[in-house]
C-alpha cells in the first residue's frame, strides 16, 4: 500500500497551494519551501512555517543566489541567476509532491551540480529554444547542461493518477516561465473535489508536526512491517 493515500496528498498539496497563492497575491514569495517548514496536524491542517528567507515580489533584483534547500532548489537558482521570482515555491513544491508519494527525495544532490544532474536525469536535458535564459546562465558559470534523455514522472512517481502527473509535471518546468501559478495549480482537475467542499476540518486538539516528521514515522512505520 502507498504510504500517503493519494486523497491525503490532495488535501496537503492544496492547503500549501492555498497558502502560496495568499502570499503571491500579497506581493511576497518563500524562497525556502521544503517538507521541514510545512506543518501538519495529520493531513487536515497544513500551515507554512519559516519565512526568515521570503522576500517582496516587487523588490527589485538582484537577489542572493544561495536560498532554499538544496533538494528543493529550482534549477535557475543553481545556475545563480539572481533575478528570479515567485515560480521558484512551484518547483520546491512540486519537489515535495513527489516526496509524499516515494517517501524519499525527488532530487537529493550532493553538490549544486549534482543537483542539476539528477534533475536533468529525469526531466531530461532542457531544450535551448525552450529556456534560453537556462544557457545563458549556464555559460556565465562556464557549465555544459548534461545530455540526457526525459523519463516518465509516471516511473519516477508510481501510483500517481493522471491528474496528479499532469500538475507534478507543470510545476517541475526547467523554464519558470512554464511553471504554473499557485493560484492556477489550485485549480488544478486534482483537487477537484476540494475545490468543491473544501478541506477537512480540524481537531483542536490534535498535535503540530512538520511534515519531514510525519514523513518519517510513515518510513520507519513501514520498516518495522
Amino acid at each position: 500500500d502507498r504510504p500517503f493515500q493519494e486523497a491525503e496528498i490532495k488535501n496537503i498539496l492544496y492547503q500549501i497551494l492555498q497558502g502560496l497563492a495568499f502570499m503571491h497575491k500579497h506581493g511576497y514569495f518563500h524562497r525556502d519551501l521544503k517538507p521541514e517548514n510545512v506543518l501538519c496536524m495529520g493531513s487536515d491542517l497544513i500551515k507554512i512555517a519559516d519565512f526568515g528567507l521570503a522576500r517582496e515580489i516587487r523588490s527589485r533584483p538582484p537577489y542572493t543566489d544561495y536560498v532554499s534547500t538544496r533538494w528543493y532548489r529550482a534549477p535557475e537558482i543553481l545556475l545563480r541567476s539572481t533575478n528570479y521570482s515567485s515560480p521558484i515555491d512551484l518547483w520546491a513544491l512540486g519537489c515535495i509532491m513527489a516526496e509524499l508519494y516515494n517517501l524519499r527525495p525527488l532530487f537529493p544532490g550532493r553538490s549544486e551540480i549534482d543537483q542539476i544532474f539528477r534533475i536533468a536525469s529525469v526531466l531530461g536535458t532542457p531544450d535551448k529554444s525552450e529556456w534560453a535564459e537556462g544557457y545563458r546562465l549556464a555559460v556565465q558559470m562556464n557549465f555544459h547542461f548534461p545530455k540526457f534523455s526525459q523519463i516518465s514522472l509516471a516511473d519516477v512517481v508510481p501510483g500517481i493518477s493522471i491528474e496528479g502527473l499532469t500538475l507534478l509535471s507543470d510545476m517541475l518546468k526547467w523554464n519558470p516561465s512554464l511553471r504554473p501559478t499557485a493560484f492556477l495549480a489550485t485549480l488544478s482537475l486534482l483537487f477537484r473535489y476540494l475545490q468543491r467542499d473544501g478541506t477537512k476540518k480540524i481537531k483542536n486538539n490534535e498535535s503540530t508536526l512538520c511534515l519531514s516528521s510525519t514523513r518519517e514515522m510513515v518510513r520507519r512505520s513501514m520498516e518495522r512491517e
